[in-house]
């Protein structure tokens, strides 16, 4: 949901991401930023959040993995036609204030900047919304939390209550390192103001950086107020940078999930073993069992119940619809015909799979072992075990008999099937794509089918029968 701002409407806001990092600790050829957490590549949560404060631009800074990581970005971001999205590249990497410098040129002078990081990704709208207010369009706005060992992070060192300078680890006096108040790397400054300090910087340090956090001394000594912001919420601060930490993280956003989710009145099996890798929205007195995976866009209508084990992407599952332990469902892009559709009162699986542009409506039976693809099932119909339907078109109250199987390629094009109401179709059938099986009719065990069959018929397609007595296998040499 969007924020909307109402302390300064006047002011654009513009959002600077840091995405240079190469990432060492991750040992991957993947870049950090790159990596999913809940899905979605960690830079990505950043932007979606940058999505929901209405920035009137975004500015991710690239280094390592440059050109992969601003594909990832267009495609997903662009496509979605969430924002007006810019990349700029810091090489070498020289800093964090040298990655700032290096946007500049696309930082217009009307702006408020919130500077982010492209590693951090569960930093919330409102948290931020809160550091824009203290920043108010006229402060250098500074996100602060109190560490009981904030080794590794910049100190915030105050006069009263009035902060003063930001000192890194490795520049810290020995008084300065008992600090336990730290930056988190998150700042809201107005740009005209942003843009005089880092001109200003240097890197006289013992990290030979251009440290963004001297803009602080910049601010003090210019007489420009600096506020600080403090949150107790740790993970809204973390960063990711090694495979352990974004475990940790993977975790606390599910956790996070699971708790709005009972909240609201879902009943989890175990809150700790859910996944949720998109958005999820349930209904009442929906049940969801151990070591389900929920992908895309998923919706469960009114009690709804998910067996364990069970992986469901891109669907909606009308009411009172179950699904069975190890079922997998995955359809295609939410809103297109490849998306899967299973009506109320339908019972899918166990060890069921439906793939893009599956329909199922009312109380249609998918059961163990059956693959549906790019089918419509309509009500009542019924496929229990090991069968197949591709491109299909399944009339009410059909039976679809075991080991039966739609032929729908030829090699070359797909073909569809028609199965009319109220049907049956053997064990064991084969039917070659494009057929149709007329309303009432039965196809006999075993029948290979690749002419029209008649309504109301018997249609049988096989060969005669034969024994051969006395045969003899044939034996190894």
């Amino acid at each position: 949901m969007a924020i909307t701002q109402t302390l300064f409407t006047d002011t654009p806001l513009d959002v600077v991401i840091m995405a240079a990092g190469k990432g060492t600790r991750m040992k991957s050829k993947l870049p950090k930023v790159l990596h999913l957490l809940a899905g979605r590549a960690l830079v990505q949560h950043v932007v979606d959040t940058a999505a929901e404060l209405q920035a009137r631009q975004v500015t991710v800074i690239t280094g390592h993995g440059a050109a992969e990581v601003e594909a990832a970005l267009s495609t997903k971001t662009r496509a979605a036609g969430q924002l007006d999205i810019h990349f700029v590249r810091q090489e070498p990497q020289l800093g964090t204030g040298h990655a700032i410098q290096q946007a500049v040129p696309v930082l217009r002078d009307d702006g408020l900047v919130v500077v982010l990081s492209g590693d951090v990704p569960l930093t919330q709208a409102d948290t931020l919304t809160q550091l824009i207010s203290a920043c108010a369009g006229d402060k250098l706005a500074l996100l602060t939390i109190d560490f009981a060992n904030p080794t590794g992070y910049g100190r915030i060192v105050r006069k009263g209550d009035a902060v003063q300078a930001i000192v890194e680890q490795k520049d810290a006096s020995a008084a300065q390192l008992k600090i336990t108040e730290v930056y988190s790397g998150i700042m809201a400054v107005p740009a005209k103001q942003l843009k005089s300090w880092l001109a200003r910087l240097d890197n006289k340090n013992a990290q030979g950086e251009y440290y963004l956090t001297d803009i602080v001394k910049f601010a003090v000594a210019d007489g420009f107020p600096v506020v600080a912001h403090k949150i107790s919420d740790a993970a809204q601060v973390a960063g990711v940078n090694s495979p352990v930490q974004l475990a940790e993280l993977e975790r606390t956003y599910q956790k996070r999930v699971a708790l709005q989710l009972m909240e609201q009145g879902v009943r989890l099996a175990d809150p700790a073993r859910l996944d949720v890798r998109g958005t999820l929205t349930c209904a009442q007195d929906v049940a969801i069992d151990v070591n389900c995976v929920f992908e895309g866009q998923v919706s469960l209508g009114e009690g709804v119940q998910v067996g364990p084990n069970c992986v469901i992407k891109n669907a909606s599952i009308a009411a009172g619809a179950v699904i069975h332990p190890f079922t997998h469902i995955e359809g295609g892009e939410p809103g297109s015909k490849n998306a899967v559709e299973v009506g109320a009162g339908a019972l899918i699986g166990p060890f069921a799979r439906l793939r893009p542009g599956a329909k199922l409506g009312a109380e249609v039976h998918i059961g163990n072992f059956v693959e549906v693809k790019n089918s419509t099932l309509a009500k009542g119909a019924k496929a229990n075990h090991l069968a197949y339907l591709g491109d299909a078109t399944v009339g009410e109250r059909v039976n679809y008999g075991a080991g039966s199987i739609t032929a729908n390629y030829d090699g070359a094009n797909k073909h569809r099937t028609v199965i009319e109401a109220d049907v049956h179709i053997g064990s064991n059938c084969v039917l070659i794509a494009p057929v149709t099986i007329g309303a009432g009719g039965t196809v006999g065990g075993g029948s290979t089918l690749s002419k029209d069959a008649p309504p109301l018929a018997l249609t049988v397609a096989r060969a005669r029968q034969v024994s051969i007595p006395n045969w003899k296998r044939p034996a190894k040499k």
